[in-house]
């Protein structure tokens, strides 16, 4: 790919859009980034922000002029069934907006981040997902997040082909590392490092190094398959290694107790439904405590091959993100 022209990364005021913009600069890329609102810490690194909705054909186009390729990491990460109009607009039809402006710019090359739970998510815990395994629909039907990222990756995956787009997809598991302004994807650690568990979910979890996956986003560019998906992922760990090992590095206590799976639930949407009436966040969430119950286990072997995407240690992504949480929330 030509360091001449510019890309355009969507997300790039993000977790993983931060770290992979830094390494597109540090490159000598030429980078824009499409972003809600300005972003002065972006501009000040050396980017280009335009002020473009993925939405927003006009805005998008304006942004699109003249670039070589496309990141896509827009996105919204949101437990609440309420958000469910809105996560289906930004993924699905953000995504068709953004995919027919880039195909109409005569652009190329996309890089699509997805996630691992469209395909990696199951109630066996011996189940070792692959870029093969069939999307998890029945599973995910009650999280909207989840069915509006399957929805909007196969919209992707089917429309690259009828635009002639040149588009690789990845699909990275739980991101960690140090970075995450918003909290929105190390709040797991956070809720550990705060004592706020009162037992262990019976689930299991994946997690990778947001920077491992930022390297494999920008290898993608110029080695990824067209039309192929790749898994990028760390470990595969039970709730109760995960939970102990960051206890233990945090030098916090964790629950020793397990919760029940039934029992909870049901707690979850009692509480949820009381806490409702009086319009306040109940403390045990219905669809967190669902999706803690299930295994997000996969294998990242394709990506290994092709991409020579290789993890980071577990331990060191845990006490970067630990040192990163104390020194941003005071602990």
């Amino acid at each position: 790919m030509s360091a001449a022209r510019p890309v355009l990364v969507t997300g790039g005021s993000g977790f993983l859009g931060r770290h992979l913009v830094a390494r597109l600069l540090t490159e000598g890329r030429e980078v824009r980034v499409a972003c809600r609102n300005p972003d002065a810490a972006l501009s000040k690194a050396g980017a280009r922000c335009f002020e473009a909705s993925v939405l927003d054909h006009k805005a998008l186009a304006e942004a699109l002029k003249d670039c070589t390729a496309v990141f896509h990491l827009a996105g919204r990460v949101s437990r609440d069934p309420r958000d469910a109009s809105a996560l289906r607009a930004l993924h699905v039809e953000g995504t068709r907006c953004l995919l027919e402006q880039t195909a109409q710019a005569g652009i190329k090359r996309v890089v699509y981040l997805s996630t691992s739970g469209t395909i990696a998510c199951s109630r066996d815990p011996l189940a070792i997902a692959s870029e093969e395994t069939p999307y998890p629909w029945k599973l995910c039907q009650r999280w909207p997040y989840y069915r509006s990222k399957i929805e909007a990756e196969m919209y992707a995956l089917s429309a690259a082909e009828t635009l002639r787009l040149d588009l690789i997809c990845l699909n990275p598991s739980l991101l960690l590392g140090p970075g995450d302004l918003r909290g929105s994807s190390t709040g797991d650690v956070l809720q550990v490092m705060q004592r706020q568990l009162p037992a262990i979910p019976s689930g299991g979890v994946n997690f990778v190094d947001v920077r491992d996956v930022a390297a494999a986003a920008q290898t993608a560019e110029t080695r990824g398959r067209p039309g192929a998906r790749y898994l990028l992922g760390g470990v595969n760990w039970s709730l109760r290694a995960f939970i102990s090992r960051v206890g233990a590095l945090a030098e916090v206590p964790v629950p020793r107790v397990a919760a029940p799976n039934l029992l909870t639930r049901w707690a979850a949407r009692g509480l949820s439904g009381v806490y409702g009436l009086f319009g306040k966040p109940p403390p045990l969430d219905p669809v967190s405590v669902e999706m803690s119950q299930v295994f997000w286990y996969f294998s990242s072997a394709l990506a290994q091959a092709e991409l020579d995407f290789k993890p980071r240690a577990p331990d060191q992504t845990l006490l970067e993100t630990i040192a990163d949480l104390r020194q941003r929330h005071s602990l």
